[in-house]
């Protein structure tokens, strides 16, 4: 994440040295902003797909021929920016509703009140449009306040957490170690419940409460999550399902170790989880579209879970 960071900031600042030096030297470039010419490159193939127009329109012109660097329509660029009435609505009603948001930092609240009323006064006509639109948020958002509050006051949580893999709520304490997003937002933290680390979806927690005992996780490395949440171990127990030609997707969405084509047009899929029960939902889900093969508890618990479900029809 800092590396990304840091290129954004660099790309922005780029964009103003080109700005001012027309045709400059690639190695000259690179020299001033302290990286490789092979960074330098890397960053001027991403520009060409900015732009100052989230329509795709005014992309930034710029290219080399690996000695010197041109930006063949700095001048249109350069023109001060008007937003349309759309993108004027868009930004307040996301703004305003920002401002509202449980959790946020009195001092970014204010900041923000105050860039919207700065935007207000430029957008004229728009923003009288975008008062009558409201944006709410989903009610995790007083869970994140609380444990963005657990995070930064070291303070350990207790937690009523539903698992729709067991179907039940649990009651654990925690020591809160992060908030992320990828997808839904969670918190990772130390359970004490069963001794590791663990991952919590927020709108899957029923009750939250910070108590007054200090929050004191072991030392963790952070896990990259550039690859998505979900990152199976190679010690972790192995799933094998077959799925039709209807359940081929499971393939794109699960991350898995093999997926052998079947004359049907079907695939025998081999994945690995650290909760082989969390995979029962997926069966029910595939119905005629798919099943677990192995291992056999799994499969027979799958299987009656899938009983029941369908007796109340006759079926």
């Amino acid at each position: 994440m800092a590396n990304a960071i840091d290129q954004t900031r660099r790309m922005l600042s780029l964009v103003t040295y080109l700005r001012e030096r027309p045709g400059a030297h690639v190695s000259d470039v690179a020299r001033a902003f302290g990286i490789t010419e092979d960074e330098l490159i890397s960053d001027l193939d991403i520009l060409p797909l900015c732009g100052t127009s989230f329509r795709g329109g005014d992309l930034l012109d710029i290219d080399t021929d690996g000695d010197r660097i041109w930006w063949h329509n700095a001048e249109d660029v350069a023109q001060p920016l008007r937003l349309a009435a759309d993108e004027a609505t868009a930004l307040l009603v996301a703004a305003r509703a920002v401002a509202t948001l449980p959790g946020l930092r009195e001092g970014d609240r204010q900041a923000l009140v105050r860039a919207t009323a700065k935007l207000e006064a430029a957008a004229g006509e728009a923003a009288g449009a975008s008062s009558r639109l409201s944006v709410t948020f989903e009610s995790e958002g007083g869970v994140f306040a609380d444990v963005d509050r657990a995070i930064n006051e070291r303070r350990l949580l207790w937690l009523r957490y539903y698992s729709p893999a067991r179907d039940e709520l649990t009651e654990r304490e925690v020591d809160p170690i992060r908030l992320f997003t990828v997808g839904r937002t969670y918190l990772e933290g130390w359970c004490r419940l069963s001794e590791a680390r663990r991952t919590f979806r927020l709108d899957r927690v029923a009750e939250i409460r910070l108590l007054d005992e200090a929050s004191d996780p072991p030392p963790l490395e952070l896990r990259d999550l550039s690859e998505g949440l979900v990152q199976p171990a190679a010690d972790d127990p192995e799933v094998v399902a077959e799925v039709g030609p209807g359940g081929r997707w499971v393939a794109e969405y699960y991350p898995h170790d093999s997926a052998e084509e079947l004359p049907d047009g079907g695939l025998r899929i081999t994945l690995r989880t650290p909760d082989p029960a969390s995979l029962r939902r997926l069966a029910l889900r595939l119905g005629r579209d798919g099943r677990i093969i192995s291992p056999q508890d799994l499969a027979d618990s799958a299987r009656e879970a899938a009983r029941l479900a369908l007796a109340p029809y006759g079926e």
